[in-house]
């Protein structure tokens, strides 16, 4: 005997998840880097656990590294070549006030060019919104920060600086450097994917950059050297002007902050965030052909 026939109720559209709509992927794009949320921060997450899982030398490191750098900057900067402070501040604290947000920045391009080499395996085999990666990169480089800044709270109890209250403003600046990490780790990001050589450029790149910005010197220096219009085409590096903002936020009065400086920093921050963004959705298309 044959069973009678079952009723199946018919599936409501809520009941389903999957889309065959053409360019669906490019319509709703930022609304599955919204869905995506948390693979970055298992991204993230991931990157943390494996630098500074049983290991001494990788959170050691991320202390060790800027204490170093400061003090052969403060050395050579303040006592052989004579460069005056910001104000009243200690060299050292003006010099690891810049220090901070500049390891951020190049830690993030460092991280975010080779992040998606190195997920190769995932961006292969499954779909999600690639900038997720590099993203996830920059996140890893603010737990460094952190760590850093450890230090910068110690060097102020050490020489008994007391910040103002402009202090309650540095997390504005920190997001400023967000900005300015993203933009061109997305242009290098997808560059290293194009043309793996182009990962040696990247260290190039970033010493260049170290050069180029205020990080062991006062910006005010440069101004003095180069006169206004001098100084505000030095602001067209966009470092320039989160450097100066930290230090506006940390030394006090003794700081001075071009606005028209930071806006023009800002400004250049702001279009490479839209350069990177344009041309790394332009180019993620071929990531999985060409990885």
């Amino acid at each position: 005997m044959h069973s009678p026939p079952t009723f199946t109720p018919p599936l409501e559209e809520k009941d389903f998840d999957l889309w065959i709509e053409a360019g669906h992927i490019e319509k709703h794009y930022w609304r599955d880097l919204w869905n995506y949320r948390e693979l970055l921060f298992m991204l993230a997450w991931r990157d943390v656990a494996v630098r500074y899982k049983q290991t001494v030398a990788g959170a050691t490191w991320a202390l060790l590294q800027p204490f170093l750098s400061m003090l052969i900057m403060t050395v050579i900067f303040s006592r052989v070549a004579g460069l005056p402070s910001v104000g009243t501040a200690p060299y050292a604290i003006m010099v690891f006030a810049g220090l901070l947000p500049w390891q951020f920045v190049s830690n993030a391009l460092a991280n975010a060019g080779q992040s998606v080499v190195i997920n190769a395996g995932m961006i292969s085999k499954v779909y999600f919104p690639r900038v997720i990666v590099p993203a996830a990169s920059v996140f890893v480089s603010m737990v460094d920060f952190l760590i850093s800044f450890f230090i910068l709270v110690v060097l102020m109890i050490w020489f008994r600086f007391v910040p103002t209250a402009r202090i309650l403003a540095l997390p504005v600046f920190a997001i400023l450097a967000v900005v300015v990490a993203m933009g061109p780790g997305l242009l290098i990001t997808a560059l290293t994917v194009r043309f793996r050589d182009f990962r040696f450029i990247t260290p190039f790149i970033v010493q260049f950059g170290m050069y180029a910005s205020p990080v062991a010197y006062s910006s005010e220096v440069v101004r003095a050297k180069l006169g206004e219009t001098g100084f505000l085409i030095y602001c067209l590096n966009p470092v320039v002007g989160v450097i100066d903002g930290f230090r506006w936020a940390i030394l006090g009065e003794g700081a001075k902050i071009s606005v028209a400086g930071t806006c023009i920093s800002l400004s250049v921050a702001v279009l490479l965030l839209v350069a990177g963004i344009v041309y790394f959705r332009k180019t993620e298309r071929s990531f999985a052909d060409v990885i």
